[in-house]
């Protein structure tokens, strides 16, 4: 009887297309679940706050987002595909992995802290955690996969940006 994770753990090698739409299409979606605290809080507090001048105008986030979900995907899809080498490559691939998952909390957090709870100082907080997250995260790749820490580069810039841009508003408000 195959299992289940016998059967994921195999994607890559028997279907590596499959692969890698499934890893992209998973962080798109665990990537969208913090737009749940994110629409809470966009109208009816989010408008409120004094805005940095150099703040995005709203539009800009989603497709943002979106391309940096993608690359995401791919990169853990490109780390994924080397758990099953040997040692010491395979352990180093199922830890980045981890770390990757990890980090994420962090992700969807912030838009918890910020939006939902509609603390610009909690989401400060929260936002050096992911940035710090996101720079582990890029090292256990690069141990795996330089090109999978290469895709998440766009992503740390645009979290040291967002960083920025969220103490800036704990400035201003």
């Amino acid at each position: 009887m195959v299992s289940l994770r016998s059967t994921v753990r195999r994607l890559p090698d028997d279907h590596p297309l499959g692969a890698l739409v499934l890893a992209v299409l998973v962080v798109e979606l665990a990537g969208a679940s913090g737009a749940v605290f994110t629409l809470r809080g966009l109208s009816a507090w989010y408008g409120t706050l004094a805005r940095p001048a150099f703040a995005p105008p709203n539009w800009v986030f989603g497709p943002v987002w979106t391309a940096l979900f993608a690359l995401m995907g791919v990169a853990v899809w490109l780390v994924w595909c080397r758990v099953d080498d040997p040692p010491p490559t395979g352990r180093r691939a199922r830890i980045a992995i981890a770390v990757f998952a990890v980090h994420f909390v962090c992700n969807v957090g912030w838009s918890a802290a910020f939006f939902g709870l509609q603390s610009v100082t909690l989401g400060l907080a929260v936002i050096a955690l992911l940035w710090a997250s996101i720079v582990v995260t890029i090292g256990t790749f690069d141990r795996v996969d330089r090109r999978a820490a290469l895709l998440l580069l766009p992503y740390l810039a645009w979290v040291s940006f967002a960083a920025y841009l969220n103490y800036r508003f704990w400035a201003l408000n």
